[in-house]
């Protein structure tokens, strides 16, 4: 705590109420900066809105398996607290050579897992090759797919991962790739424990072994995973002894479980219950617009999803503006493309799909369905930071659809099931949405419309292909530049638009609430819930 002089002055008597005044203020602030100082101790129980599907982050792709085991592994570079800036980690320095192929990392010295084994290259090397070789691994095949790994392509990007030695790692590149250091930041690329991985295989994902600031200790199925604080911590020991990430899917009543005091943190409340928490002393309310999209996917390679006339008419068919104002209640934003606002790269001229029932009527005809069709609409089975109630959601699409015709039955899954089945593409139209995870518009576009990740377990669940657009998004990978991406990527845009595989719905603002009691406690642009630095009273 920065120390503070002050030079007393005589003061006539007159004046000497004034400064009482002044020392009782400067008492009253010296204690609550001193209240505000960290401690150590202490258990912080986070309110979320449902379970995680796995721990191991190379087989994870939502938000609720990846923001738990953020804080069980570490990656090689990470971002930094409060931005996508990229800053040392497990690799303490790098270089990248002239032809942007060859990147070198020096790895940090002394550093363990929460098994006990040492990290090194050896460790590093394992944690990649096990996704760009996995045949070498036949004892892991079990385990899944690598579905960040298969949905980015970096099969195509990365050709070899070695060790120089102990404390060095050197990736050899097939081709240049702009966001590859901004990449290796992503869950995907957290470095595992090898020793725990080959002898839990299938089980790892259930009891993660990583170098990162809380060891995993328990983890009871739809109900709770319990941390605990890694006192060998390289980047210092976490303040809290630990952290409980409770499911409670139910938004109403995650907040009544916050209110009794039997959690400390809650994510994704209800939005018309905002004023009312912000207006108790007892709470933090945190906001922040958010790096993400929520969207309605429509599978281009059934029909009648297949018609472009089909997809454009359902994105005059729906009423964003009402869905925005009567569901996210202030929180959010109507969006038209799948790149959100805040993201460089965000083409502004596209002209957005306006509301217009008769407009859609007349598409359906011209597809030659005059009388509507019937079809199915999937809706999130839990509150996403892209979409706070995906029933109410769903249910004012289908008001929508009716009215033109289109006769849509609501269905939905279990978390874990519904993300399996979308990634198998047994859907027909699908509520779903993405966070960003790096600050770099390749994360969105690339991963979610390109036609490499429309191969099962397909992260492009619309599985639309467009040869033009994948050229354009390679041409970005492979561009330094970053205003020769940004032009690519605005052009890549317009043809998404005209070629409608979505329903680009909303851009949410994010907003979690503590306990006055928790401090540091911070959102992140890419949405983890970071712990490592976090206190409380």
């Amino acid at each position: 705590m920065r120390s503070i002089s002050y030079k007393l002055l005589f003061i006539p008597a007159s004046g000497r109420l004034i400064l009482n005044f002044l020392f009782l203020g400067m008492m009253w602030l010296s204690s609550s900066i001193q209240a505000a100082e960290p401690k150590y101790g202490g258990t912080i129980i986070h309110g979320r809105g449902g379970d995680s599907v796995g721990l191991d982050p190379s087989h994870e792709t939502d938000g609720e398996s990846l923001n738990v085991a953020r804080n069980i592994f570490d990656t090689l570079v990470r971002y930094k607290e409060e931005s996508t800036e990229i800053e040392p980690a497990l690799a303490t320095s790098w270089e990248i050579s002239p032809d942007g192929l060859v990147y070198t990392f020096k790895l940090r010295q002394g550093v363990k897992f929460h098994d006990g084994t040492p990290f090194n290259a050896e460790a590093v090397v394992f944690s990649f090759d096990r996704q760009l070789n996995p045949d070498k691994y036949p004892e892991l095949k079990e385990t899944g797919p690598y579905k960040y790994w298969l949905g980015m392509s970096m099969g195509d990007i990365v050709k070899s991962v070695e060790a120089v030695d102990e404390f060095t790692v050197r990736f050899t590149l097939k081709r240049r790739e702009a966001p590859f250091l901004a990449n290796l930041g992503m869950h995907f690329a957290s470095i595992v424990s090898p020793t725990a991985l080959k002898k839990l295989t299938v089980d790892f994902t259930r009891h993660p072994v990583g170098t990162g600031p809380f060891k995993f200790v328990e983890w009871i199925k739809d109900d709770r995973i319990v941390l605990e604080a890694n006192p060998d911590y390289w980047d210092g020991r976490p303040y809290l002894d630990k952290v409980i990430f409770r499911a409670i899917p139910d938004n109403t009543t995650r907040l009544l479980e916050l209110k009794s005091g039997a959690i400390d943190v809650m994510v994704f409340p209800n939005p018309e219950d905002i004023k009312l928490i912000e207006a108790d002393p007892n709470f933090k309310v945190l906001r922040q617009p958010g790096m993400n999209i929520g969207y309605l996917a429509m599978h281009t390679e059934k029909k009648p999803f297949d018609n472009v006339k089909v997809r454009r008419a359902i994105n005059h068919a729906i009423n964003k503006k009402a869905i925005v104002d009567t569901i996210y209640e202030g929180l959010g934003t109507v969006a038209k493309n799948p790149l959100p606002p805040i993201l460089w790269g965000y083409n502004d001229q596209i002209q957005d799909y306006e509301y217009d029932p008769n407009k859609a009527k007349e598409l359906l005809k011209e597809a030659g369905y005059p009388d509507g069709f019937e079809t199915t609409l999937w809706a999130l089975p839990v509150p996403r930071p892209y979409n706070p109630n995906g029933q109410k959601v769903a249910e004012a699409i289908q008001a929508d659809l009716q009215k033109v015709g289109i006769r849509a039955r609501i269905i939905s899954y279990e978390w874990g099931t519904y993300l399996e089945k979308l990634e198998q593409g047994e859907h027909d139209m699908a509520l779903f949405g993405w966070f960003g995870d790096n600050g770099d518009p390749d994360n969105f576009l690339y991963i979610l419309l390109d036609k490499d990740s429309a191969k099962i377990p397909a992260q492009n669940i619309a599985f639309y292909k467009n040869d033009q657009v994948h050229e354009l998004l390679i041409k970005a990978k492979e561009t330094f530049d970053q205003k020769e991406r940004e032009k690519l990527y605005q052009q890549a845009q317009v043809i998404i638009h005209e070629d409608a595989p979505w329903v680009p719905l909303a851009h949410s603002v994010v907003v979690n609430i503590t306990k006055k009691t928790v401090h540091n406690y911070k959102i992140h642009p890419v949405g983890d819930w970071l712990y490592h630095k976090v206190w409380k009273d």
